[in-house]
């Protein structure tokens, strides 16, 4: 290896063990590891910033726009009304649900697809009395897998057409995906709607289950004035039992009881910890006349006349207020609204909920002026989880919302416009005829992604012109010797599927499409069956949650444990692989 190759390889190890290690956001670990290359002379200073011009961030950033733009106007909606029936099986809800989700995520961001859907599927599930974790990670999955199958379905693709692009001269098409992309997604949903699902642990399929996964611990304040101001906390046991509300403790002059604090004597502004259901909770405040826990800011929201409603919203790993607490990110005064409860997989919060560290996955109940819900999960970069927490503003522009999306798809389809210049077009017109309003367009962009992608691009390109990706392929390719050629595509699927399950797919295909290129040109066939293997290995991250956002956001709402992703998500991987490479060798032989 040579001083490049060298210095490229250390950097890519660093930010592969500190993507592992979690401890600081994705996008701040490839911008510094972009600057890190550049001080160290392997990635030219004029070719620092061409990742973030380069067609495939664009794409990306595009695409949630106009996922955005068909969420406003109703779009989404016309198909998923008529979707809660609890009086589905199991297994026939898994199946619709699924395929929705798969059709959906197929020409629209696959998040995007996961955060309409997943309301829709706990509301199923709260009334058909079953727990939502035994049908939300099959959604997740589908959502997933349907990305598979178009260029603007996951960013995978998206990186793939453009990698083929540079390297061959001509990029994948919107389809050209479909053909391998579609039996993979077909294959799996087929296992998830009838398999899968039966090998996720049961805990709890009774209604009281699926209630208990809505719980949140929550503190309410005794007002001055309180009839319940000298009474002993023990005492407010009989209403709590009535209002199916758990008295966790006490917080006086803001430090925590030793323990229940039972015998305690209540004083104005004493703060009760409680756990309870939304409703449940607001039921025992309205019976003893308690305040929230941030009284001051309930009297202003009270006095701007403006109503107050209830909100619960889940928290994904980029979301703004994931890694701190409410407090030190001024909910309350830049936004007027009050964080009340937090749900963390059924484990309890022993600090203050306003002082408590927001972790991914968590479900926040929040408080907030009426009709200013979607803007405060908006700012929070948290997902909607109940269905009030949804706004539609734009029902009458439905059809026109999804003439312009198709044909903007049909055309770049026949390439009669080039893929981002169509999807551009699609913005400004949602923004012209008012679908998306204009101050919204840059909220909807999830910029960490940008800049990811945007860093790691000029990284996987020094990494390639230095003849790093020469040398992986190379290896592997020795690693494969006298090998049949579908035994080569399995080993570099595994490999691109290992890293995809502790990595970012975006990363993990920047680097292993080159590598896919080289292996083909090493062995003298044609580069587009090793294309799709990495295409479709790198949105197969189906065994932790934190191979992919889909994953990561149904951690909480579904109650899981991290070992249960790989129960389903297995024999999925390898069901995917089976099906995948003679699709593979068939619609793109060697």
């Amino acid at each position: 290896m040579n001083t490049d190759q060298i210095i490229l390889f250390s950097l890519f190890i660093l930010v592969f063990g500190l993507l592992l290690w979690g401890r600081f956001r994705y996008d701040l670990v490839a911008f510094g590891a972009l600057l890190a290359g550049v001080v160290l002379g392997v990635v030219p200073a004029d070719q620092a910033f061409s990742g973030f011009g380069h067609p495939a961030t664009v794409v990306v950033a595009l695409v949630l726009v106009v996922s955005a733009g068909l969420v406003r106007s109703g779009a989404v909606f016309l198909i998923t009304r008529t979707l809660v029936d609890a009086s589905r099986g199991l297994g026939a809800h898994i199946a619709l649900m699924g395929g929705v989700g798969a059709v959906l995520s197929a020409f629209m961001n696959n998040v995007a697809a996961l955060a309409l859907l997943m309301p829709v599927d706990m509301q199923t599930a709260r009334k058909a009395g079953r727990a939502p974790g035994l049908s939300l990670m099959a959604l997740s999955f589908a959502t997933i897998l349907g990305g598979m199958a178009t260029l603007i379905g996951t960013p995978p693709n998206i990186i793939i057409a453009a990698i083929r692009g540079e390297a061959l001269g001509e990029p994948y098409r919107m389809f050209d995906f479909a053909p391998v992309g579609a039996v993979a997604a077909l294959a799996g949903l087929g296992f998830v709607a009838l398999v899968g699902w039966r090998l996720i642990p049961e805990r709890g399929t009774t209604r009281e289950a699926a209630e208990a996964l809505a719980q949140y611990i929550a503190e309410l304040t005794v007002p001055e004035g309180s009839d319940e101001i000298g009474k002993r906390l023990a005492e407010l046991d009989a209403e709590a039992d009535k209002a199916d509300v758990a008295i966790l403790g006490l917080i006086r002059d803001g430090k925590r009881r030793y323990g229940r604090a039972s015998n305690a004597l209540l004083r104005a502004g004493d703060t009760l910890v409680l756990e309870a259901t939304p409703e449940a909770l607001d039921e025992f405040r309205s019976a003893l006349k308690l305040d929230f826990s941030d009284a001051q800011r309930q009297d202003k929201l009270t006095a701007a006349g403006e109503g107050l409603e209830v909100i619960e919203v889940v928290v994904p790993d980029s979301a703004r207020i994931a890694g701190r607490t409410a407090q030190a990110l001024g909910l309350a005064w830049r936004q007027n609204s009050i964080l009340m409860g937090i749900s963390r997989q059924g484990r309890r919060i022993t600090e203050q909920v306003r002082k408590t560290e927001v972790q991914p996955g968590d479900i926040l109940l929040l408080l907030c002026p009426r009709d200013r819900g979607p803007d405060v999960t908006e700012w929070l970069g948290c997902l909607p989880l109940a269905q009030r927490g949804l706004n539609v503003t734009a029902d009458d522009k439905v059809w026109l919302a999804i003439g312009l999306f198709g044909a903007a798809v049909l055309a770049a389809s026949v390439g009669l416009l080039y893929l981002p210049v169509a999807l551009g077009l699609v913005a400004v017109g949602y923004v012209l005829t008012r679908i998306l309003p204009i101050t919204d367009i840059y909220s909807h962009i999830e910029w960490p992604v940008v800049v990811l992608l945007g860093s790691m691009i000029p990284l996987g390109a020094a990494l390639e012109s230095s003849g790093g990706t020469e040398l992986i392929a190379g290896n592997l390719i020795a690693l494969t010797g006298g090998l049949p050629a579908w035994a080569i595509l399995t080993v570099l699927m595994v490999v691109t599927m290992t890293l995809s399950d502790v990595l970012n797919n975006t990363a993990t295909t920047i680097v292993a499409a080159p590598v896919g290129i080289q292996m083909a040109q090493s062995l003298d066939v044609s580069p587009d069956p090793f294309l799709m293997a990495v295409a479709v290995a790198a949105s197969s991250a189906f065994l932790t949650p934190i191979g992919h956002k889909n994953n990561t956001l149904i951690l909480g709402p579904g109650g899981y444990h991290f070992g249960d992703y790989w129960r389903m998500g297995l024999p999925l991987e390898i069901l995917i692989i089976a099906v995948s490479i003679p699709a593979i060798l068939l619609f793109w032989p060697l």
